[in-house]
């Protein structure tokens, strides 16, 4: 059993169903969180990473803070094992690739790459149902951009 089936089992369910874009935050909010700290630095790169995605360009500050405010709500109330499961079933293939990789560079950004973190990326890709070629590709793009 691996740390994401142990933090993120199947035996959480959220009630209430995520949009694909709320979905999307829970995930750049897990591996920015994954090191066990969100500094405002971090919250304020989320929100810029988020913003210039095509998912999120309609959305006005107040629209991003009722996504996180209701996923901060299901997360006291239901776990993060419920919220990640109900995000990862509410993301299209597509999007599950696009949120490993910006989950991986919001993991890399810092310059610091803990086991905690290479963990939590490994745990990823798996539980998103990225095939490990196209996580290994991310990953590579990912080590470059966050060299300089």
């Amino acid at each position: 059993m691996g740390l994401f089936d142990e933090m993120f089992g199947a035996q959480s369910q959220v009630q209430e169903a995520l949009s694909q874009a709320e979905a999307f935050v829970v995930i750049a909010l897990a591996a920015t969180t994954s090191d066990g700290n969100l500094s405002d630095e971090q919250a304020r790169g989320i929100l810029l990473v988020l913003s210039r995605m095509k998912l999120f360009r309609c959305y006005s500050n107040d629209e991003m803070n009722g996504i996180f405010d209701k996923i901060l709500d299901i997360l006291r109330r239901q776990g993060i094992n419920a919220l990640f499961n109900s995000a990862k079933e509410s993301l299209s293939y597509d999007l599950r690739e696009a949120a490993f990789a910006v989950a991986t560079d919001l993991v890399l950004t810092d310059g610091v790459f803990p086991q905690e973190e290479q963990d939590f990326l490994n745990d990823l890709y798996q539980a998103l149902g990225i095939s490990a070629d196209i996580a290994t590709q991310i990953m590579q793009v990912m080590l470059i951009k966050n060299r300089g």
